[in-house]
């Protein structure tokens, strides 16, 4: 990479303007969010479920088993559409600055779903009951068949998926921008366009059909009350990631780790209140500021972080599959899940700007590498956008400790280098 100053404003693309599966940005949310949507779903679900006729259900069947195949079509194209371009920007303009923050994120994001698997690995099994929620797992038998069934193929794996997009991004960074890069840019546009337009409005009504036929079932109480507690222990766990990440960076940078947290709080509630990182980045970078990062390294940083940063957002997708595998009587394969966690921070790079991306795109990962069935899968979007916001607010408070590490590697040369070129203007 070249050592290109970094400007003011990285260049972040038109699908990476967020941190998490539902940060759309407030002129874009509609007055009624998703996670009330998907609440009433989960309730209306359960109600219509314990009452419902054999051929309501055979119709909520019939609308899961399409929407699980269409997603199982789609999401190896929207890696593709979304990782490559994405890769492609990352490999322009900033420079080794650019490339350094990239992997300062990811390397976060891999911390977060590292120390998330190792809190569900030893306490999960401890206060779950393994294969107390197993018939989620073939809920054919005790619920009521589709009428009809659509094969919906995907044109290449979810593994192809991630190679192809690796290959093409990098591969356009070597060359000067042109065709290519502008044709994936428009494939990007139209994979956002059918995720917002199609896939988001539709999760309810597919959460609604999986909820009814666990009711149906007599199962759902039982799913419930189980996954309430573990809500609780991810929302801890998203709270002790952010104490790992400032003490790191306390460390790198010699500042008090617990003042430089302190001073994020205004961003952290900020993004509780609003689940958009997108409109978060003001107040965010206020907060990087009064912390004494210089200004080119926080408005560097900041910006290009809310893109890439997404460590709440692992740790809570790596925690649910965790307990969802324990849960449907399966085993916890810890090698299996490192490499799940690895390809995971890759993945969610596909995730930022597309609002219920990070969950669809995760989805492709975990039916494919954790063996997730349909209903498993609407489980883990069900318990992930209960607590989107706190996933949000965990990934835009960490970008303070990342634009502290940041400071103290680069700052002093971004910043001599910018006054030297500023000099030379005069």
């Amino acid at each position: 990479m070249s050592s290109a100053v970094p400007p003011s404003h990285p260049p972040v693309s038109p699908a990476s303007s967020t941190h998490d599966a539902d940060d759309a940005s407030p002129a874009r949310r509609p007055r009624f969010g998703l996670l009330p949507r998907i609440l009433v779903a989960i309730a209306l679900g359960v109600a219509v479920g314990l009452v419902s006729p054999d051929w309501l259900a055979r119709l909520a069947a019939t609308f899961t088993s399409l929407f699980s195949a269409f997603l199982g079509f789609i999401v190896p194209v929207l890696i593709v559409a979304l990782v490559a371009p994405a890769i492609a920007e990352l490999g322009r303009g900033a420079g080794k600055w650019l490339g350094l923050t990239a992997g300062i994120a990811y390397l976060s994001t891999l911390l977060g779903g590292l120390l998330s698997l190792t809190v569900a690995a030893l306490l999960f099994p401890r206060i779950l009951t393994p294969g107390s929620i197993a018939g989620v797992t073939d809920p054919s038998e005790a619920t009521a068949a589709p009428f009809f069934e659509i094969e919906m193929g995907p044109p290449f794996g979810v593994m192809t998926a991630l190679l192809l997009a690796f290959v093409l991004g990098i591969g356009m960074t070597l060359i000067p921008r042109g065709v290519m890069q502008q044709g994936f840019e428009e494939l990007r546009t139209i994979i956002e366009r059918v995720v917002t337009g199609l896939i988001v409005p539709l999760l309810p009504f597919y959460i609604f059909g999986i909820f009814l036929a666990m009711a149906a079932a007599g199962e759902v109480f039982t799913v419930i009350m189980t996954f309430l507690g573990v809500i609780l222990i991810v929302f801890a766990l998203t709270l002790v990631l952010l104490v790992l990440q400032y003490l790191v960076a306390g460390a790198i940078s010699r500042r008090n780790p617990f003042h430089a947290l302190k001073a994020m709080l205004p961003a952290y509630a900020t993004a509780l209140g609003t689940s958009s990182s997108a409109a978060t980045i003001p107040v965010t970078l206020r907060q990087v500021l009064s912390l004494g990062v210089r200004q080119p390294i926080a408005s560097f940083v900041v910006p290009l972080a809310a893109t890439i940063h997404l460590a709440g957002s692992t740790v809570k997708i790596v925690a649910f599959s965790t307990a969802v595998i324990l849960l449907t009587g399966g085993t916890v394969d810890l090698p299996l899940m490192v490499g799940f966690i690895f390809m995971l921070g890759i993945t969610m790079v596909a995730a930022p700007g597309v609002p219920g991306g990070a969950i669809v795109a995760a989805s492709g990962l975990l039916s494919t590498m954790l063996g997730f069935t349909e209903p498993m899968v609407a489980l883990m979007v069900a318990t992930y956008i209960a607590i989107d916001s706190f996933g949000t607010a965990t990934n835009v408070t960490g970008d303070g400790a990342i634009a502290l590490v940041m400071d103290r590697i680069a700052g002093d040369r971004i910043e001599d280098r910018s006054t030297a070129e500023e000099t030379a203007r005069d």
